[in-house]
């Protein structure tokens, strides 16, 4: 299944939901069984460690995304 055809969005904003976008599918792909994807959230949705590293993640993404549309220049 191809879900991601190109980085280039129009605006910030939907370059910063694609940064999301590609969090969640990263999670997706590392574990594909969504029973227990659903069962860790459980854990880690009241963790603030966990939390603030799926932000960096989410920043990351959104730093390439980016850089590939020169910064919406």
């Amino acid at each position: 299944m191809v879900w991601l055809e190109t980085l280039i969005t129009d605006t910030p904003q939907e370059g910063y939901e694609l940064a999301i976008k590609l969090s969640r599918m990263g999670v997706k792909y590392t574990q594909p069984d969504e029973k227990i994807r659903n069962e860790l959230r459980q854990e880690y949705e009241k963790n603030a460690d966990s939390l603030t590293a799926a932000s960096h993640v989410v920043a990351v993404h959104f730093q390439t995304i980016a850089q590939a549309n020169s910064f919406w220049k």
